[in-house]
């Protein structure tokens, strides 16, 4: 097994059973749908914007063998696999990595805050050991305004330096450029083989340049087929212009209930739009809002 494809990612949104369950066969469907016609190079299910930590235990861990078993490619995902409680986090990746899904996505334990260096190192260390198996990657989740825990970069460094391979990336999702900036440096970017991702991919070229691997985004699940464009037509081009465009659109709302409801209306299944509580959908007047931006962007992309 190898490590995840670097490139444009969707933090995909996870869609919800009347009962409040996930729906396992459409996320697949779904994720299939955002690795081809969708513009994206490779899909992060159940983090952030999937909801993953509304989403329950049991459901979680039917995930991995599920995708291998409607063939999804195990190099186009990383499942978002991280827990309060370690031996929760050891056993959604373990269920990962024994269906092939290798590459996963770990939040650091984020109910007790302020955690020492050492208490960060002990979880991440501990969850390589117990899981026990060198095909595993690990990609970091710094996520501090979310998680209100932050991971170091003298962690993220020691982690690597002790583990190798298996520490194979960090998604900063701080939204400073410069702190994702800072991760690449540290620990040598691309060039040594640890793969930063930004989560905005208005910050695509600033990554690239500066040895990031990609972006992983919410956004991208309606609009990565603008960044695909612009990947090729480079930072100065109207394509990455329009991309910059629409993830200011998409900021104006509650991205997961936004991103929900776009698939609601190109997918015709106003099931889309379920949130698992305490989230809620989009109001009726910030979906009539939604619509008229969608329409002015779509406007602007094909004058």
């Amino acid at each position: 097994m190898s490590k995840a494809i670097r490139g444009i990612y969707a933090a995909a949104v996870s869609p919800f059973r009347e009962d409040g369950s996930l729906d396992i066969p459409k996320l697949i469907g779904y994720c299939k749908h955002l690795i081809s016609d969708g513009g994206c190079d490779g899909v992060a299910p159940t983090g952030t914007t999937g909801e993953g930590n509304s989403i329950a235990m049991l459901d979680r861990l039917a995930l991995p063998s599920a995708f291998a078993e409607a063939g999804f490619d195990p190099n186009r995902a990383i499942f978002g696999t991280g827990a309060c409680a370690t031996g929760d986090a050891v056993a959604l990746t373990t269920e990962a990595v024994a269906a092939g899904f290798t590459n996963v996505l770990v939040l650091p334990p984020f109910y007790y805050k302020t955690p020492s260096d050492e208490g960060l190192y002990a979880y991440f260390s501990q969850l390589v050991e117990k899981v026990g198996d060198d095909r595993l990657r690990i990609y970091l989740y710094h996520f501090p305004q979310m998680s209100m825990t932050p991971i170091p970069v003298d962690v993220v460094v020691r982690l690597k330096q002790a583990f190798g391979p298996v520490i194979a990336g960090l998604k900063d999702s701080s939204g400073d450029m410069s702190q994702a900036l800072a991760f690449a440096k540290a620990t040598g970017g691309v060039d040594a083989d640890f793969d930063v991702y930004p989560s905005s991919e208005a910050f695509l070229f600033d990554g690239l340049a500066g040895g990031c691997a990609g972006i992983i985004s919410g956004s991208t699940n309606a609009f990565a087929n603008y960044t695909k464009g612009a990947r090729t037509e480079g930072a100065d081009s109207d394509a990455f212009a329009m991309v910059k465009a629409a993830r200011a659109m998409a900021s104006k709302y509650p991205l997961m209930a936004a991103m929900k409801q776009m698939e609601a209306w190109r997918s015709g299944d106003d099931s889309w739009t379920r949130m698992a509580p305490p989230l809620v959908p989009l109001n009726d007047e910030q979906k009539a809002n939604l619509k008229a931006d969608v329409a002015e962007l779509k406007a602007r992309a094909s004058a």
